[in-house]
């Protein structure tokens, strides 16, 4: 077996190369490689200094997945850092690709760093309910502030390169050869550098103000998350114990997150993530080519769908039905471009070519060199049934054709095609632009390889693809519908929509479910709705409060009152008006309105989400309880830290 770890020396200067593929994860061969290097590059009188290097795409992307939830093997890796940090030959880290967890942590213990301008440094534990385990939180902020370290720390967001230098975390960007450069950085500045060690270092103590500021914007942002929590207390313990005492510290606080539930939770989503996609069928199957896309419709989701595309580096071609209409979809294209320029996502070269990639038209015929065509107009069975009639005459018969309907039956939708088996769903999340998650809807007829391609282009978005059965809702608005009728139940029970949406986001929701409505617009479920009332079953409870509101024309935010009033309020105030039509509702009925607490809401909801995820299972709609979760912390706001509602009823 090839030594995951290798040691070379050339003019006085040691490399050591990390060769673990694919993403040179810190398994317990390359921490004993590591540690088995720094007592040799000690020893040897030639060497002067050590590089670090990594072979492959990528430095060093963190921790061994595969020794997850395995009793922790020596060498441990704060040892095998605490040796190379007191090394009295420095070791000068060259990153390339990503420099995540461990990776970034073993580059700290380095006294240089310097970077490829393509890489990306991070601390992202706390996506996993842990904080670096092995001197991050005591390291960083001696490097590059107290407040620099929280935000990467609590945040779990990557950093680039650019950044990275401007905050003092690389010592350089090196364009052309990154190990040439290293090498000779190693030779000609290294040894003449002061570069204390970081455990050695003072840390500066933060304003006091702004400190405090911060650390109340991350615990409401945590939502009941106790990983961003533990990090401030980390932080806190790095400004105010020795260092040896802090990194201590840090790791009573690694080992107590990682037997907490929601670290569980949180590696359970990881591996989900990474799991539900895959459909066996699929093995091998080559998905067909796709440059130019067609994207049918300018309104949000159609203006988002083609923003996404164009970030992504495809080609689009946008289809509206007038051109009063193209104008104003292409409008929204251009702002959230414009908005991508101005955060810094995209360059100024860039932008210029994506809009260059980007035309409009009115004529079906516009889209005959279309590789790939998503359909997302107005969600009415005969509107998309005419709109693929139309693109079976457009289009050439090998391009993909996909429909990014919510509830609709795909099957029916194929069947206005001569050949169904080139259609599929892409069912897309708004923003489109920005929402992770996207279901393909995969209909009996669907071709293998339209299927693949659905696939390929969810990962050249950067989508987490979650294959589904076709069915009224799909996997995440079948479940959502369910558990929306249960909260319409409750407030017949008893309930205001103040208390579900409270109870919601108590639990972890950014929103709550009427919340939600009115900024979606209350008058989209109402048409589902009546779609649905022929085939509604006699038997079947029903409560028509939310038909009430949409009759008096309270459609949510964008008419200025739904479920809450936004005329004096813009994030929405409790109105009595809906508290009597509720109260009424519930008299006509003979119902005998009883408080509902808290968890009395939330343990009905997640029950509801349960039962009808049970339900998707038996259909095969969705093809493992992982994916169901997926869908439901993706697309629904489901609290990532609670693994989603099957991992739950897992753990009852």
């Amino acid at each position: 077996m090839t030594q995951p770890v290798t040691i070379s020396t050339q003019g006085g200067i040691a490399t050591v190369t990390i060769d673990n593929p694919p993403v040179n994860a810190l398994s317990q061969a390359v921490r004993q490689g590591l540690a088995d290097a720094v007592p040799q590059t000690e020893a040897d009188a030639d060497v002067r200094a050590v590089v670090l290097l990594c072979a492959g795409r990528t430095f060093i992307a963190g921790a061994d997945v595969r020794e997850f939830g395995q009793t922790p093997q020596k060498p441990h890796l704060p040892d095998v850092i605490d040796m190379i940090e007191g090394a009295t030959k420095p070791w000068i880290a060259a990153l390339h690709g990503t420099a995540l967890g461990g990776g970034l942590e073993v580059a700290l213990g380095c006294r240089f760093r310097l970077a490829d301008p393509s890489a990306r440094l991070g601390l992202p534990e706390v996506n996993l309910g842990l904080i670096p385990g092995a001197g991050g939180t005591v390291r960083l902020p001696r490097l590059v502030g107290a407040s620099a370290a929280l935000e990467m720390i609590a945040g779990g967001k990557m950093v680039s390169a650019d950044k990275a230098l401007a905050m003092g975390l690389v010592d350089r960007i090196v364009d052309g050869d990154l190990t040439q450069a290293a090498l000779e950085f190693a030779k000609a500045e290294a040894l003449d550098k002061v570069a204390t060690p970081l455990m050695a270092r003072d840390v500066a103590q933060p304003d006091s103000d702004k400190w405090e500021a911060q650390k109340a914007a991350i615990a409401k942002r945590a939502r009941g998350q106790n990983s961003p929590l533990a990090a401030i207390t980390a932080l806190e313990n790095a400004l105010a114990l020795p260092a040896d005492q802090a990194l201590a510290k840090e790791r009573e606080l690694f080992f107590q997150l990682k037997d907490d539930p929601q670290s569980l939770a949180l590696r359970h989503i990881f591996f989900a993530e990474r799991s539900a996609g895959k459909m066996p069928c699929l093995k091998g199957v080559k998905p067909r080519p796709f440059d130019e896309i067609g994207v049918i419709g300018g309104g949000t989701m159609g203006a988002g769908i083609v923003a996404a595309c164009l970030l992504a580096g495809l080609r689009v071609v946008m289809l509206e039905r007038d051109d009063d209409s193209l104008g104003a979809g292409q409008e929204r294209v251009q702002i959230t471009l414009a908005q991508s320029h101005k955060r810094g996502l995209i360059d100024a070269d860039t932008l210029m070519r994506m809009q260059g990639n980007f035309s409009g038209a009115t004529d079906y015929a516009a889209l005959g060199n279309a590789d790939l065509v998503i359909e997302a107009v107005f969600e009415d069975m005969a509107v998309k049934k005419d709109v693929f009639t139309r693109l079976d005459v457009a289009t050439r018969p090998d391009a993909v054709l996909a429909t990014n309907t919510s509830y609709l039956d795909i099957a029916e939708i194929a069947g206005a095609v001569a050949d169904p088996s080139r259609v599929l769903g892409l069912h897309f999340f708004s923003p489109a632009y920005i929402m992770k998650l996207l279901e393909i809807v995969h209909p009996p007829k669907v071709a293998d390889d339209v299927l693949a391609t659905g696939f390929a282009l969810a990962k050249r978005l950067g989508k987490i693809a979650v294959p589904a059965g076709v069915c009224d809702g799909f996997i995440g608005n079948r479940i959502m519908s369910a558990y929306r009728r249960e909260c319409d139940y409750m407030l017949e029970d008893g309930a205001l929509p103040q208390d579900v949406d409270a109870a919601m986001r108590d639990f972890g929701f950014a929103m709550g479910i009427f919340a939600m409505q009115d900024m979606a617009g209350l008058d989209i479920a109402w048409a589902m709705r009546k779609r649905q009332a022929a085939t509604r079953p006699a038997d079947m409870r029903y409560v028509d409060i939310p038909d009430q509101l949409c009759e008096m024309g309270r459609f949510g935010r964008k008419t200025g009152a739904g479920w809450y009033d936004y005329s004096s309020d813009p994030k929405g105030a409790p109105d009595p008006l809906v508290e009597g039509i509720i109260t009424k509702a519930s008299a006509d009925k003979g119902i005998t309105r009883q408080p509902l607490s808290a968890d009395e809401i939330m343990g009905r909801i997640i029950a509801v989400m349960q039962s009808e995820g049970r339900k998707i299972l038996d259909e095969g709609i969705a093809q493992s309880p992982e994916a169901i979760d997926v869908v439901m912390v993706n697309g629904y706001g489901f609290p990532r830290w609670r693994g989603g509602p099957m991992f739950m009823a897992g753990m009852e």
